[in-house]
């Protein structure tokens, strides 16, 4: 029976295929720039979405115990305006997290260098 050949290896294709799998791998690590515009992006919308649900769980808590009392707007803004303080301390917390990750990220590189 005559021996296909896909049964034995080929030497020369193996090294040309580990060749492209080098250049490919040392091409996506030289290309950090976009994923941290999008990491960037991503932290924006966070915060931003965090600021509000903090907005919108002061309204719906202040608009639910209003309409259990009978006080409508008065509760309504009360929660609102904690709602608002919670989501700013949130945006606040994170921002803190991103500039820690940033001064040891800085750290790290200089380190290795």
């Amino acid at each position: 029976m005559p021996e296909r050949p896909t049964e034995r290896p080929d030497p020369e294709r193996l090294k040309a295929l580990e060749e492209r799998l080098a250049r490919t791998r040392g091409a996506a690590g030289t290309a950090p720039a976009a994923d941290d515009k999008f990491r960037q992006a991503d932290m924006a919308w966070r915060m931003v979405i965090e600021m509000v649900a903090g907005l919108g769980i002061g309204f719906g808590i202040g608009y639910g115990l209003d309409a259990l009392f009978g006080t409508l707007p008065w509760l309504m803004l009360v929660f609102t305006l904690l709602g608002l303080v919670a989501g700013i301390r949130v945006m606040m917390r994170t921002a803190a997290e991103m500039n820690r990750a940033r001064a040891a990220a800085e750290a790290a590189g200089k380190e290795g260098k």
